[in-house]
């Protein structure tokens, strides 16, 4: 009876024990290690040195607003107004190999912070079994016993626990801040997601200009064709002189010679938009013709302060942020005292009579305090990478804070540009058109002669040209902007599942 006492009240310490120690962890969980607030960056009232953000960019004959303060919805690629350019994002989301790769990634990040927690935050129980046959020396030097050696056997089998922690929490601050990398990932693999559909939708838009380019520089080809012929027929019937000839020839060899360059880019840009989609390079999507794709309009714009919670990189380098605080706090815990409680009960003997008796109950009980005292200054090493790592990690922050609002700065830059460059391209093509049209008018009425309606042909064709690859920068880089936006806030992506972050488990 008494020895029933001393074990219930042994087992009341213990418990007793742990709980002052796992309190005074879960406390020191808090007080440990740097801030893991991301450290303040000043936000800029506007992004550019253009401050004229929400006005109305001039597109040629269309408008496009800047609306600022909104948010970009969730699939803006929409936005364009064709079913086929949705159809095509669609697919590339779901077949594109390289993020079915990183979503297989985070899925592997997130088991393996499972693991861990259930390594290091939860009890290990086991139960083994051992039947052993087994050939020993005796004892030497007893009186009566001879020195010979015993063979017999051992029947045991036993349910084991232990469960270690830190005084100060650092299996937990651990496993945070392994949580903070798998949040980190979480948002790399919502920004590859943008960035990849971003890049579906230039790639369609760059085939299309290309091909209209192509058709264009084709007819361009064969009008220089024409005009060298009839410039060298000229001159041999002694109307035209030998370097009016000599220019014309010049002239036409020169745009053929852009054709092949042009009609292997345009090639190019169908491959790589076929493995975006994941498939082979030989099965690239029907081309979609430019006039089907519609300009956004209105065109949200984040206000600088809302776009430090909208950015996946930005997310992605805060969350990094608050991992290497864990993992600075975990490394200084790990210079204070760990307990390890554990625990046996099971049945043994030498026979399996003795193992059903009651004289083969077997059992163990046993805590253990340990204080690092010295590891040749690795605890102390491990501590100051950790905490050096922190600082890498609130300078990078800063870093992606910046590089965000340049990415946009930039991108409106280049969209102001782009609605100038339309405007005159569509100029400069109406005008090039009517020169064109009133050329063949007057060569019909016999005012004027052949070669010159093939050079205002020429020049048609040029400003076509022009005012394509002007249209197609135009989409490209509202595309970019939306990109640039962000996503809304996280309850968007959390019900999606692939860019939950690992604050749910």
């Amino acid at each position: 009876m008494r020895t029933r006492k001393f074990l219930a009240l042994r087992s009341w310490t213990l418990v007793a024990m742990t709980t002052v120690v796992l309190g005074a962890g879960l406390a020191g969980c808090t007080a440990l290690g740097p801030s893991r607030a991301p450290p303040p960056v000043a936000t800029p009232g506007h992004y550019s040195l253009a401050s004229g953000e929400s006005r109305v960019a001039p597109t040629g004959g269309a408008s496009q607003q800047l609306a600022l303060g909104a948010s970009a919805p969730p699939k803006w690629w929409e936005a364009y107004q064709s079913e086929a350019l949705n159809g095509l994002v669609e697919e590339g989301l779901a077949h594109n190999a390289s993020f079915a790769a990183a979503q297989s990634s985070l899925r592997s990040a997130r088991e393996q912070l499972r693991a861990q927690i259930g390594d290091t935050s939860l009890p290990s129980v086991d139960i083994g079994s051992t039947a052993l046959r087994q050939r020993a020396l005796g004892l030497p030097g007893l009186p009566g016993v001879p020195e010979e050696t015993f063979t017999g056997n051992i029947f045991a089998a036993q349910l084991q626990g232990s469960y270690t922690f830190n005084v100060l929490g650092a299996p937990q601050l651990a496993n945070r801040a392994l949580a903070g990398r798998v949040d980190q990932q979480a948002y790399q693999l919502d920004a590859a997601r943008r960035a990849l559909a971003a890049n579906i939708v230039i790639a369609t838009v760059n085939a299309a200009s290309l091909a209209e380019q192509v058709g264009a520089t084709e007819r361009l080809v064969a009008l220089g064709e024409q005009r060298a012929q009839q410039m060298a027929a000229r001159y041999a019937a002694g109307s035209a002189s030998r370097e009016d000839m000599l220019a014309a020839e010049q002239d036409a060899a020169n745009a053929a010679a852009t054709l092949p360059g042009l009609r292997a880019h345009a090639l190019a840009v169908r491959h790589a938009q076929a493995v975006l989609l994941g498939r082979p390079p030989s099965e690239a999507p029907a081309l979609i013709a430019l006039d089907d794709l519609k300009l956004p309009d209105p065109v949200p714009l984040t206000v600088p302060s809302e776009l430090l919670h909208r950015r996946p990189d930005i997310l992605a380098a805060e969350a990094a942020v608050r991992a290497s605080a864990d993992q600075a706090a975990a490394a200084t815990a790990e210079l204070f005292p760990s307990l390890t409680l554990s625990a046996a009960y099971g049945r043994g003997g030498f026979d399996w009579s003795t193992v059903n008796s009651p004289a083969g109950a077997i059992w163990a009980a046993g805590a253990r305090l340990t204080q690092p005292l010295f590891h040749g200054g690795a605890l102390r090493a491990r501590k100051r990478g950790a905490e050096a790592d922190y600082e890498a990690a609130v300078a990078l922050y800063r870093q992606a804070v910046l590089g965000a609002f340049q990415n946009v700065a930039d991108t409106l830059v280049a969209l102001e540009a782009d609605g100038e460059t339309l405007t005159q391209t569509q100029r400069a093509m109406r005008a090039a058109g009517a020169a064109n049209r009133e050329s063949e008018a007057r060569y019909q009425l016999g005012s004027t002669q052949f070669f010159a309606t093939l050079t205002a042909g020429q020049q048609y064709e040029n400003a076509k040209v022009q005012y394509t690859r002007a249209r197609a920068a135009r989409l490209n880089d509202t595309a970019s902007l939306f990109q640039a936006m962000g996503d809304p806030p996280r309850q968007y992506t959390a019900a999606r599942g692939e860019g939950a972050t690992a604050s749910g488990l």
